[in-house]
């Protein structure tokens, strides 16, 4: 590496601090990134494979364990190569890149997770027309405008992120590019950049966390309106799991994108982050797979016909 490029690349100071730490981090990064890429290979491949799972939300829920997989990609190798070894650099083209691909992936995700909260209040609330409310053309619509948002947002807030004059700092005190800790290298005024990032936080994260409880409102008032215990064993069945996993989600990201520069994200961002990089994507295809029967019928299904074969 010459002197040139070799200033030009970011220091990535993550948990060095604490070096004991980074040994226990490397193996437990290590054990979650394996989990995630099997655990949402195989929703990918079971939602594909078993004709039972043709519906629209499995339809998602691929679409949602391939933005998992991509998003902790662009993440975890990096982090796993910082935690080994002393060299805890990043180059200037890998961190845009890692700030782009995490960026667009992380908000396709919360664009998803309101998208499948419409799927499930329509399948509550309009179980007669649900097939022709949620056709295929719409689904690939709503997953077409989760994957269009979330680039988008990436081209915008990476573009103006990185267009900030750093006056040579170079030093993140984060594990990752990512926008809250890379505007705090500027050597200008970033007031403007804060309230940027809090508008694109609230289009992005409050606004389908909107839609989501107004879905999940909905949801409730039909249920009650039954007063069935089986309706609501029947509503709790099909909309649990995604509870759980929009619970997990919005719960670390808000921390970190709604006060970038408050007390608690600065000393708990990057375990925060830590939290919806890494274990939220592992937790994600065990919660759907151990809550859902469907799933696991599928499951069994191809593992039958495959011991059959």
């Amino acid at each position: 590496m010459t002197n040139s490029s070799a200033k030009e690349d970011f220091i990535l100071v993550g948990f060095s601090e604490q070096p004991q730490l980074e040994k226990i981090l490397f193996v437990a990064v290590l054990i979650f990134y394996l989990l995630t890429l099997a655990g949402n290979t195989l929703i990918i491949l079971v939602s594909s494979i078993d004709p039972k799972l043709k519906i629209p939300m499995y339809f998602f829920l691929t679409h949602l364990s391939l933005v998992d997989i991509c998003f902790t990609t662009s993440i975890v190798p990096q982090l796993l190569w910082n935690l080994k070894g002393p060299a805890k650099t990043i180059t200037s083209l890998g961190c845009a890149i890692q700030l782009y691909v995490s960026l667009a992936l992380g908000s396709t995700e919360c664009v998803l997770l309101a998208v499948m909260a419409f799927d499930r209040y329509a399948a509550v609330c309009r179980p007669l027309h649900y097939t022709a409310v949620m056709n295929p053309r719409l689904c690939q619509v709503l997953a077409g405008v989760a994957w269009l948002s979330g680039a988008g947002n990436a081209l915008i807030q990476g573009t103006v992120t990185l267009w900030l004059p750093r006056c040579g700092h170079r030093k993140l005190h984060h594990f990752l590019c990512e926008v809250p800790s890379m505007i705090k290298l500027a050597c200008v005024d970033i007031h403007a950049n804060e309230i940027q990032l809090f508008v694109a936080s609230l289009v992005l994260l409050l606004l389908p966390l909107a839609l989501i409880l107004i879905s999940y409102g909905h949801i409730a008032n039909a249920v009650i309106s039954i007063k069935s215990v089986q309706a609501w064993h029947k509503a709790l069945g099909t909309c649990g799991s995604h509870l759980i996993v929009v619970s997990l989600f919005y719960g670390s990201i808000t921390a970190i994108y709604i006060q970038p520069n408050s007390s608690y994200a600065h000393t708990y961002g990057k375990f925060i982050s830590l939290f919806y990089t890494v274990i939220t994507p592992t937790l994600n295809p065990l919660i759907y797979t151990l809550r859902n029967k469907e799933v696991k019928g599928a499951l069994g299904r191809i593992c039958h016909r495959d011991l059959c074969a």
